[in-house]
């Protein structure tokens, strides 16, 4: 006698394994489309994964945690993914070194001004201090992110959730930004993607060639910590 699917899903859900397996098989899947749409910004694998899982979630009436026992695995990987990054930033060492200066302003210059644009519009809209404060770290990847927004007065799980937007929106139209403004150096357009679109914006890069996402790697991690250490300096003035 074939059992019902749901008494399936209830056995299923038991295995600790069911939520490394459903994220595993969400991103090949969506992987797939991405290549079958001749790798179209719109079709990013990450969104692509994240609209599959939260729709078997909310399909199944799995809550979060229940997921998040098998996918942490996934979870505790990224370190050792963030570490490896050195390794094809240290095979662009060299440009890196003769690149300080405009490596620097940049860095600040993009800082700033993702920190400052976000308030200012979050402002604009009369949105309350907590969103405003919860918006600021947006372009930093996210546990750094949701540190600085408890810090400062934010609401961690919405600042999670505004990192995720931007990030994917980053690597959706970094492409045609690039294009529009005439920016072809490799180093420039990742640098610039890792600083607007964190980790992210990165793995975008990486899918464009090895300098490209070294560079954005590195300003990945300069704008963490850039942006971890200047956000609650200003937040006074800044959510005054």
């Amino acid at each position: 006698m074939i059992q019902p699917i749901g008494e399936i899903w209830v056995y299923l859900s038991a295995s600790p394994l069911l939520g490394l397996t459903v994220t595993l098989l969400a991103y090949q899947l969506a992987h797939g489309l991405y290549l079958r749409s001749g790798q179209h910004p719109l079709a990013n694998p990450v969104l692509i994964a994240v609209a599959i899982l939260a729709s078997l979630l909310w399909l199944t009436g799995t809550s979060y945690e229940t997921y998040f026992a098998g996918a942490q695995f996934v979870h505790f990987l990224l370190g050792p993914a963030t570490v490896a990054l050195a390794v094809p930033l240290y095979t662009q060492f060299r440009r890196v070194r003769s690149m300080l200066l405009p490596i620097s302003a940049g860095l600040l210059a993009g800082s700033a001004t993702a920190i400052v644009s976000a308030v200012l519009i979050a402002r604009l809209f009369d949105a309350d201090l907590a969103t405003q404060a919860s918006l600021a770290p947006k372009s930093v990847t996210t546990p750094i992110a949701m540190g600085i927004a408890e810090k400062i007065g934010g609401l961690p799980s919405l600042t999670a959730v505004l990192v995720i937007f931007t990030g994917v929106l980053g690597a959706i139209v970094a492409g045609k930004v690039f294009a529009i403004a005439r920016i072809n150096d490799p180093a420039i357009r990742g640098f610039s993607l890792g600083v607007a679109s964190h980790g992210i914006g990165t793995a975008r890069a990486f899918q464009v060639d090895e300098q490209t996402g070294a560079f954005a790697a590195l300003a990945m991690g300069l704008n963490g910590l850039l942006t971890a250490l200047l956000l609650p300096v200003i937040a006074g003035w800044l959510f005054q």
